[in-house]
């Protein structure tokens, strides 16, 4: 059985031919992984060679299939960015080249929060299966670089995508009636990313346009939280629809949640609503509620901003369970904790938004 010494060796065979070193030497493979005859590699490299290149991966994707064993090979580019020269000189950037078009998609709607921890990516995968069960056509995007989680939430943690005949092309999973695809699934659970601001760009840009969507009334992208590189590639990279905002109830996440609401008026982007995570918890023995978080706070603001409020969602052990054991409590309806995700999905679809 081939393992990762065999596939290292196999790409100690490519050339790059811009430094004449094998790529291994020239150090630009990254996050290589062998599990079950499914190779995953990324070759970070110069941005402004990214043409070059794409020879260069589709001749190291070549030679790994061929090895003895090997079920699939999924090989990435990446860009990394170069230090200016002198100390305090501005660094020039390349300019993006337009939006990537996905002429089968209908909508990109981004899932956002302007901080972390108030559950942003167990709203996007509970919404996007919600409205998988409401009929429409539905894609996921794990866009949250740093901390990829809807493998886990999907229960698609030990999947891996294809590549179609041309090598160039992503093949994303299905999972719950969504069709998925992360970077999670290029990297082992538990690997930091550790990338500059260019190579998340680059990351964004392949995830977009050489993933094989198919048609969908809707992709939902989970973002990574803050307004960052990312939401900003998203932005100038995908013709986005609109944005929900999650937050919970409490001024600390409402401060930041302005900000994000503030960054896509900014991009042009309009908040298609704000759904508030956490808003109370309800005793499973006496049935008192505890505000813990507050309540009520994410539609207050959602009011004084002039932005579509889609629901509460409650602070409830069975929604984490469900999204760690990889079958989101939405996809479980006869759950009275599916309901708040349900209405949420409704709201959009009544209101011609999604």
């Amino acid at each position: 059985m081939t393992d990762i010494s065999d596939v290292r060796a196999a790409l100690a065979r490519i050339v790059d031919p811009g430094t004449g070193e094998d790529i291994v030497a020239a150090d630009i493979v990254r996050a290589l992984t062998v599990e079950d005859g499914a190779v995953r590699f990324v070759l970070e490299i110069d941005p402004a060679r990214a043409d070059e290149m794409e020879a260069v991966r589709a001749e190291a994707e070549a030679a790994i299939t061929a090895l003895p064993g090997i079920t699939a090979v999924s090989a990435v580019l990446t860009a990394h960015s170069t230090p200016a020269p002198n100390l305090g000189q501005r660094q020039e950037r390349r300019a993006p080249s337009g939006p990537v078009a996905l002429p089968d998609v209908d909508r990109i709607v981004a899932v956002a929060s302007g901080k972390g921890g108030v559950g942003k990516s167990t709203v996007a995968a509970n919404l996007a299966v919600a409205l998988a069960a409401e009929g429409k056509r539905v894609g996921l995007l794990d866009a949250d670089v740093y901390g990829p989680s809807q493998p886990r939430m999907m229960g698609m943690k030990d999947a891996r995508p294809g590549s179609t005949g041309d090598g160039q092309t992503i093949v994303p999973l299905q999972a719950h009636g969504v069709t998925l695809m992360s970077i999670g699934f290029m990297l082992e659970e538990g690997t930091a990313v550790v990338w500059r601001g260019p190579m998340l760009m680059s990351a964004i840009t392949q995830m977009l346009g050489q993933v094989a969507w198919g048609a969908l009334d809707v992709l939902i992208v989970d973002l990574p939280p803050g307004t960052g590189d990312v939401q900003l590639t998203l932005a100038q990279r995908a013709e986005l629809s609109g944005a929900i905002i999650v937050s919970t109830p409490q001024d600390i996440a409402l401060i930041d949640a302005r900000k994000a609401v503030d960054m896509f008026a900014k991009t042009a982007t309009p908040v298609l609503g704000i759904i508030e995570n956490m808003s109370g918890f309800i005793c499973p023995k006496c049935g008192h509620e505890v505000e813990i978080f507050g309540k009520g706070g994410a539609e207050a603001d959602a009011a004084r901003m002039g932005v579509p409020f889609l629901g509460r969602i409650p602070l409830d052990l069975e929604i984490r369970l469900s999204g760690d054991g990889g079958t989101p409590i939405a996809a479980q309806p006869d759950r009275p904790q599916a309901t708040a995700f349900r209405d949420a999905a409704r709201r959009l679809l009544e209101a011609g938004l999604i």
